[in-house]
């Protein structure tokens, strides 16, 4: 694939993310997410490797402007967490305590 194939895959470690075909796969295995599961993973893995804050992902993934305080933002969080990184070795999907969350290989 050319440069396009890679504009609408994303990778992080043995996670693929499709935007054109809307899948999810870690270690070959297809991941079921909900919409707002996948555009708040896609969000992520577009920055992996940097923090991204709860306001960027309020304004960015929810559309909206509120309270940063919300939990709106931890529920989908630990709810994707359980869905890619349950099982899998190791954890791509960190929390940066105080700053946000990121997507990163650990390994690298």
């Amino acid at each position: 694939g050319g440069p396009q194939a890679a504009d609408t895959v994303y990778r992080v470690a043995d996670l693929e993310l499709d935007r054109l075909a809307h899948r999810v796969a870690r270690g070959g295995q297809e991941i079921v997410l909900q919409p707002r599961e996948f555009r708040l993973l896609e969000y992520l893995m577009r920055h992996a490797g940097q923090v991204v804050t709860r306001t960027m992902l309020l304004e960015n993934v929810w559309d909206y402007h509120f309270d940063p305080q919300t939990n709106v933002i931890d529920v989908h969080v630990s709810r994707l967490r359980s869905k890619i990184d349950k099982g899998f070795d190791p954890p791509l999907l960190h929390t940066v305590r105080g700053a946000g969350y990121i997507v990163r290989d650990v390994a690298r």
